[in-house]
């Protein structure tokens, strides 16, 4: 037997720095794009903790050096490491900064699209000047859009956001519906109001000049129906979506006098009349912008939206379509990182988004469309003004200076979290880049270090010789926790426009495994499961391959399903172990008792690896979500380690779990 195929027995094996990783993870989870700079393009769900997976890879270094020093640069030089579902790219990332060649697969080319832009050494100069020449042509052509007056001195300036109510109706007649009424608390304590009865937006302390009387025109969320006639304030669903808003206030910042909010006044009026006068001429195809039912698209339709140009204000729809013409033509990288850009400002820029609130300690305005990880409709809407010239929440410039021009200088020297200090303190790993070559052919993987390869396609069928990486590291869906392909394509219906000629965009979704019109989600799951561990299986060098990734899920059913899968593929569990991967507090799972935790799961192919023997698993304690994980991760290993067929899986697990 040669030196490659002789076993060995990685750290990750047979322990884990669970301390290091669960400290680390917890101050990462908190804001994680600030930790990982470099692969936050472009939106996308459920990442996991760089930290995190940083420290997986660290524990598949076997040399007997530092390289396995999570503060250490590099390990994994010689490596090939392959992620099949890559998502956020969170494995590429973190393997090429080790000095390994990565292989990236995805059903979605969103992810695909964000890896190559992010993975792609390109020199940020060249593309600060390209940004910049794309704004200043967009701006030239649309900032006269977005006037208002100072109210103080009554010079023109540019106004960031618009504030709208929601249009709402009862046998009284309509009214309009905000979350508040008061609109801003600045720092002396004073209250920026909507008067109720006039639409007036005044200084608490100033009563409004209508003095209160006569009917009222604005409620808050709350006040669901009419005082006089009894009614339920209705929405109009057969109204286009962007038409059931009405304007409410205007904010902009003087050079004189600072930052203001106010009533729209008339040049926001002609504004927002003149692009409305060009939403029929617009220069986009309304057909492929249809809303395909789906288990998270259903929301749109139920509120009568069926295109998704209507969830946009007429304004918005003429920056994007001047935005698509401004792109450069001639230079591929440069084109793909501004496209990329442009799609992910869509989640600030929309009439899905919301107002966050009075309090003037909140970062920024905006409440971005995918907050919760799904659709909500806000009643006090904001339209952003993406052109802005300040660096403000969802603008193209804060976005540009956050997603690509902090990204790139981090990618080229990345730090980590010193945990020594009290205070947040990074330190940089020298002789470790975020960034490599795009290969297109597997055989370009076998010299060279920090190579990438991506296929676009279901990770049922890759593109890979047999036994062709040495390991597997991946996040894969979380069985029925969030429908990626269907929200996506709130982007994809615009990213086939920004970037027509770059990837496949009418994929099959029946492909994924969490596939958003199935609903027989459990057989579908196991199925396609099944299939992409077997290919994990067929394409991981032996005796030596290792799959690992992260998984959670309350459900039995999503243990069961996950189990028998990988019961198909002939996977047995060597090693595992739970860190934080969840901030309690984060939007999306906020009061919902939620996991904040992760098991890692190491897994080889049976007959390979060491043969670890699983006692009886401990009762399951729901009551901690570290404790829930680790007794799901034992039973997982006894169930893979026991002759047991579907049926008896799911009756384990039901009985675990209940």
């Amino acid at each position: 037997m040669s030196e490659e195929q002789m076993a060995v027995t990685y750290p990750i094996d047979v322990t884990f720095d669970v301390d290091l990783a669960e400290r680390l993870a917890r101050l990462e989870s908190f804001n994680k794009h600030y930790y990982r700079p470099n692969s936050y393009l472009h939106k996308w769900w459920a990442r996991r903790c760089g930290t995190t997976f940083r420290q997986i890879l660290k524990h598949l270094v076997i040399e007997d050096n530092d390289g396995g020093d999570y503060y250490a640069p590099g390990g994994l030089e010689g490596r090939i490491i392959l992620d099949p579902m890559i998502g956020g790219g969170t494995t590429l990332h973190e393997a090429l900064r080790m000095g390994a060649n990565v292989i990236g697969a995805d059903l979605d080319p969103i992810p695909i699209l964000q890896a190559r832009a992010t993975l792609t050494d390109y020199p940020l100069a060249r593309l600060e000047k390209t940004f910049t020449k794309f704004v200043s042509e967009v701006r030239k052509d649309l900032a006269h859009y977005y006037r208002t007056t100072c109210p103080s001195c009554a010079e023109e300036v540019e106004s960031w956001y618009l504030l709208y109510g929601s249009r709402r109706s009862c046998s009284c007649g309509p009214i309009l519906m905000v979350d508040s009424l008061v609109l801003r608390q600045e720092t002396d304590g004073t209250l920026i109001r909507l008067c109720p009865y006039c639409r007036r937006v005044n200084n608490d302390s100033q009563p409004c000049i209508c003095g209160e009387q006569g009917p009222v025109q604005i409620v808050e969320r709350g006040d669901n129906s009419c005082s006089i006639c009894g009614e339920g304030y209705m929405e109009d669903l057969a109204a286009p979506y962007y038409q059931r808003f009405e304007p409410i206030a205007v904010s902009g910042h003087c050079p004189q006098h600072s930052y203001f909010i106010k009533q729209p006044d008339e040049l926001v009026q002609n504004a927002l009349a003149a692009a409305d006068r060009l939403r029929p001429g617009l220069e986009l195809a309304r057909e492929q912008f249809d809303v395909e039912p789906g288990r998270k698209s259903i929301q749109l339709i139920q509120r009568g939206i069926e295109n998704y140009l209507d969830l946009f204000s007429s304004r918005q729809l003429l920056v994007y379509q001047r935005a698509i013409a401004a792109l450069p033509e001639n230079n591929a990288v440069e084109r793909l990182n501004l496209a990329l850009l442009i799609s992910t400002s869509l989640e600030f820029n929309s009439l899905l988004c919301g107002y966050k609130g009075k309090s003037k300690r909140r970062s920024g305005a905006v409440r971005h469309t995918f907050a919760h990880h799904a659709y909500t409709f806000p009643v006090t809407a904001v339209e952003n003004n993406p052109l802005y010239h300040r660096r403000a929440s969802g603008t193209w410039k804060k976005l540009f200076h956050m997603r690509i021009r902090r990204a790139r200088k981090w990618a080229m020297l990345p730090r980590e979290r010193d945990l020594s200090h009290e205070k947040a303190t990074f330190v940089p790993v020298e002789g470790e880049i975020d960034g490599g070559v795009e290969v297109k052919e597997y055989g370009e993987l076998g010299t060279g270090m920090r190579r990438f390869l991506l296929q676009t396609g279901s990770a049922t069928r890759l593109n890979l010789p047999d036994q062709s990486v040495d390991s597997i590291v991946t996040d894969p869906p979380y069985f029925d926790s969030i429908q990626y392909s269907d929200l996506s394509a709130f982007f994809r219906v615009w990213l086939r426009q920004l970037l027509p000629g770059e990837d496949v965009w009418d994929f099959d979704v029946s492909q994924s495994a969490v596939d958003p019109h199935n609903n027989d989600q459990d057989s579908r799951y196991i199925e396609l499961m099944s299939e992409i561990f077997s290919e994990c299986a067929r394409v991981l060098r032996r005796p030596n391959g290792r799959l690992i990734f992260t998984f959670h899920h309350w459900n039995p059913r999503g243990w069961a399903a996950l189990a028998i899968a990988l019961k198909k593929a002939r996977f047995h569990l060597l090693n595992y172990a739970v860190v934080h991967a969840e901030h309690p507090i984060s939007v999306h799972i906020a009061n919902m008792n939620a996991l904040t935790h992760d098991a890692i799961l190491v897994l080889a192919v049976n007959g390979d690896g060491r043969q670890r023997i699983w006692d009886r698993p401990p009762k399951v304690d729901k009551g901690s979500s570290a404790a829930f994980c680790a007794a799901c991760a034992e039973h997982l290993g006894k169930t893979l380690s026991q002759e047991l067929t579907a049926e008896q899986i799911q009756d384990h697990w039901q009985e675990a779990l209940s």
